[in-house]
């Protein structure tokens, strides 16, 4: 009679250490622990199968638990059922990651990737080509008074918050603006010489050479030259859905605002990060997800590879993370083609 061994103390500590990863993930991982979680999941492929097994119990359990947060439409009669009992074909979560050896053209991941990491490997992408694309993640803020920032790749701004006014200045790039309200605090946003205020909205404001453009998500705004401003304090206002671009080198606010549909304004709007989920998706539908949301382009060198089958969750401007588990878990390379461009390929 064959008996199961028992797990050696090694595999002992890489359940526990699973077991901690699928903690701190249920809680939020600070950029430098998902920095850490990357090497953790590339130093030994047995990692991601122990940390793929955690979280599906974590799940599980969930989903017996009744939390609301897991419930599905209607219940799972397998779940508990004895194993002979369990419909035909269905099987254990975790039996599906079982078939990954079984055919490299269907081979499957699993990324866990929250935050853009802060620094490259040697002998993976290029430093040099990182300083322009990639070196400059996107980043989310808290102010003071609870508003959130999203800043785009390689934006600044500086804060000025007083007892009567909440005051930003916008030096460079593109940012999104969720404000707490306060109708005794207006929240003002400088950029190149326009102002825009508000009081409780969300709305997007990019600043380039020659023009500033301003897009409003949620409430109202209103939008004057810096030096009009006192005098005359609603010289353009921005509902909902709209957006008004103000150039820089003429007097006035230019066109009038424009109205976006609900598809335009998301577009507008797709550079923000967020998690993106895919279960058993080909890669070319990953990379065209990451591709028109990112400056940089991933471009898979083959029809074979862009069949490659993906369980992926991933944040959307993280392409670097992505890019180095894909070549840590398959015989992929990556190569620069531009400053924009990354190809794939297989390691031949």
């Amino acid at each position: 009679m064959n008996e199961r061994l028992p797990p050696s103390p090694n595999h002992r500590a890489i359940e526990r250490e699973a077991a901690a990863w699928v903690v701190r993930e249920e809680r939020g991982l600070t950029a430098a622990e998902q920095d850490a979680l990357s090497h953790w999941l590339a130093a030994d492929p047995s990692h991601g199968e122990i940390l793929r097994e955690r979280r599906w119990a974590w799940r599980e359990f969930d989903r017996i638990a009744g939390l609301p947060a897991t419930l599905t439409p209607a219940p799972d009669p397998d779940l508990l059922a004895p194993r002979a009992a369990r419909s035909k074909g269905s099987s254990p979560r975790w039996r599906v990651f079982a078939w990954v050896s079984a055919a490299a053209a269907a081979a499957t991941i699993l990324l866990w990737v929250a935050e853009a990491p802060r620094k490259v490997p040697s002998g993976q992408l290029a430093p040099s080509r990182l300083s322009t694309a990639l070196a400059a993640p996107c980043e989310q803020r808290t102010l003071e008074d609870g508003s959130l920032v999203q800043l785009n790749r390689g934006a600044q701004l500086s804060i000025d918050f007083t007892a009567g006014v909440r005051r930003v200045r916008l030096m460079r790039g593109e940012a999104h603006f969720a404000v707490a309200k306060n109708p005794e605090r207006p929240f003002v946003v400088e950029a190149g010489g326009v102002t825009v205020r508000a009081v409780g909205t969300a709305f997007n404001v990019q600043l380039t050479s020659a023009a500033v453009e301003i897009v409003v998500a949620e409430g109202r705004v209103a939008v004057d030259r810096e030096a009009e401003a006192h005098s005359n304090p609603m010289a353009s206002v921005l509902d909902a859905h709209q957006r008004v671009v103000v150039p820089l080198r003429e007097t006035g606010l230019g066109p009038p605002a424009v109205t976006l549909s609900e598809a335009e304004l998301t577009a507008r709007l797709v550079w923000q990060p967020r998690m993106l989920d895919f279960t058993d998706a080909p890669l070319a539908s990953v990379v065209e997800e990451l591709n028109r949301r990112n400056p940089v382009q991933l471009v898979p060198e083959s029809a074979a590879l862009r069949e490659l089958r993906v369980n992926a969750s991933i944040r959307s401007d993280n392409v670097e993370g992505f890019v180095r588990l894909l070549e840590s878990s398959f015989d992929l390379r990556a190569e620069w083609r531009s400053e924009t461009e990354i190809v794939l390929r297989r390691v031949r």
